[in-house]
């Protein structure tokens, strides 16, 4: 699950609108298919599989999806491995790929612990960048290091961002993912790099953040606005297989920082809400 979800049962997410009643979280399950419809391919039955259920559904024992939204899960790879890689580990792929990441280059990633962040380090690490994790506790900051990160820093720390100046000798990270927006989105473009590139993905800290162009243009630096997310779409079974792939070689792992029946998925959200939650939460029947 994903704190977009969160903010989906409330109500309050900008990008949906509030959920109808009766309604069922959850978007996304894996299992193995057990029963097929009419003028299915009887091959998918018995299959390990991912399944998108929509906006709703998922939160359940059995779920029913369209054939068209099935995922085949490779072999090597869990099923929870896979549920934590294809939504999360698709979008930190295409955030990678739209940010043309180089050798050498400093990033930084904001929620470094979280979903798509843990796997942002390690795609940055993969191309070669020194990365620079930003979350908040030491918990959050010990699980950054150990997933190969230069550096780790506490953005609840008021001094967060002269911390980034300091390793990266004052020049400022030339990528920053920004995957928190409010304030925190806002102090993180205030140090990046001239020359460099700053790409928004979430707002779980009050709303993405919106640079004004004239202002990046003045400092050099391209922005590449959470809208970028509205492509996503259609290349994601590309870069789900890709990301997996890797996973299934070594190259990266999901951080899946607790799990929870399907009987305690209120506790789930709240664990996510109140940003206790590491890595990836998943449900578990």
């Amino acid at each position: 699950m994903t704190f977009v979800e969160t903010q989906i049962r409330r109500g309050t997410d900008p990008w949906h609108e509030p959920p109808r009643l009766p309604y069922v979280p959850g978007g996304l399950v894996a299992g193995r298919v057990s029963a097929l419809g009419p003028r299915v391919d009887a091959t998918w039955l018995g299959r390990r599989v991912l399944a998108g259920t929509g906006e709703t559904g998922g939160f359940a024992e059995r779920a029913v999806a369209s054939a068209a939204d099935l995922f085949p899960v490779p072999d090597g790879l869990g099923l929870p491995e896979a549920v934590a890689l294809y939504s999360d580990g698709s979008t930190a792929q295409g955030l990678a790929e739209r940010a043309h990441l180089r050798r050498g280059e400093w990033v930084l990633v904001e929620a470094a612990a979280g979903g798509v962040g843990s796997l942002l380090v390690q795609l940055a690490r993969i191309a070669g960048a020194r990365v620079i994790g930003a979350a908040r506790g030491r918990q959050k900051r010990d699980a950054i290091r150990k997933l190969g990160a230069d550096a780790a820093v506490d953005y609840s720390a008021p001094d967060w961002t002269e911390r980034v100046l300091e390793v990266t000798e004052g020049a400022g990270p030339d990528v920053v993912f920004d995957g928190v927006g409010g304030t925190i989105g806002r102090a993180a473009f205030e140090v990046t790099a001239r020359g460099g590139r700053f790409s928004v993905h979430g707002a779980a800290g009050g709303g993405a953040t919106v640079i004004d162009p004239a202002e990046a243009h003045a400092r050099g630096v391209e922005v590449i606005g959470i809208e970028q997310l509205f492509g996503f779409g259609p290349h994601v079974p590309r870069w789900a297989e890709q990301i997996m792939s890797e996973a299934a070689r070594g190259l990266v792992r999901p951080l899946i920082g607790q799990t929870f029946p399907l009987e305690r998925a209120a506790e789930a959200h709240a664990a996510i809400e109140n940003r206790t939650a590491l890595g990836k939460t998943l449900l578990l029947i």
